[in-house]
C-alpha cells in the first residue's frame, strides 16, 4: 500500500464511514488540531525520563488518538461505526484531574501569571498546554454545530491544565523558578 493516495490533491478529504469533505471543515480542523497537539507531546515525552510522567504522556498520547477517530466519524452513533469507536470516559478526565493534584502539591502557590519557558521539557509542555487550548476551541467550535462527545471536551480542557501544572513541576524539579509575568515590562 502506497502512502499517498491522491484523493486529497483537490482539498478534500474522507471522514470515517467514506464521507468527503473539504479540509477546511470544522470537523478536519478538530481532529487536525488533536494531531497536532499529539505531535508536541511526542517532543515532550522524548524530552521526559522513563517513569511515570512518560508513561503517563504515553497514555495520554493514545487516549488522542481515540479523541480523533470520535471527531473523524460524523455519525458516532451509526450502529456500523460505534463499535470500532473507542470512547473517552470520565476515568480519562479523573485520571488528569488526579495527575494535577498531585503535581501541584509539589508546587508553591500560583501569584502571578507564569510565562512559558524554564528547562526544556517545561517549554515543551507550555508549546503543548497552548496547542492543546488550540484543539479544544477547535473542538468546541465543532460542538457549536455538531454533535461532539462532552467528554472530549473535559478531557481536552483538563489536558491543558495538566500541561501547565506539568510545565512548573518540571521546572521545579530542576530547581528553575517560575518566570512569573511583570505588567507593563516590555
Amino acid at each position: 500500500m502506497k502512502i499517498y493516495t491522491k484523493t486529497g490533491d483537490a482539498g478534500q478529504t474522507s471522514l470515517f464511514g467514506g464521507e468527503r469533505v473539504f479540509k477546511t471543515h470544522p470537523r478536519v480542523e478538530a481532529y487536525g488540531a488533536v494531531d497536532e497537539l499529539n505531535s508536541v507531546l511526542g517532543v515532550l515525552r522524548s524530552r521526559l525520563a522513563s517513569d511515570d510522567l512518560e508513561r503517563l504522556v504515553a497514555r495520554i498520547q493514545n487516549t488522542l488518538f481515540d479523541v480523533g477517530a470520535q471527531l473523524a466519524t460524523p455519525r458516532p452513533d451509526d450502529p456500523k461505526l460505534a463499535s470500532h469507536l473507542p470512547a473517552v470516559s470520565a476515568a480519562r478526565v479523573e485520571e488528569l484531574e488526579d495527575w494535577i493534584d498531585r503535581l501541584d502539591a509539589d508546587l508553591p502557590a500560583l501569584r502571578a501569571f507564569v510565562l512559558p519557558g524554564g528547562v526544556e521539557a517545561a517549554a515543551w509542555a507550555h508549546v503543548a498546554r497552548s496547542v492543546c487550548r488550540r484543539a479544544e476551541r477547535r473542538v468546541v467550535a465543532l460542538a457549536s454545530t455538531e454533535t461532539v462527545d462532552p467528554e472530549i471536551l473535559r478531557y481536552l480542557n483538563r489536558l491543558g491544565d495538566l500541561l501547565f501544572v506539568m510545565a512548573r513541576w518540571l521546572n521545579r524539579r530542576e530547581g528553575v523558578a517560575d518566570i512569573e509575568w511583570e505588567r507593563g515590562r516590555g
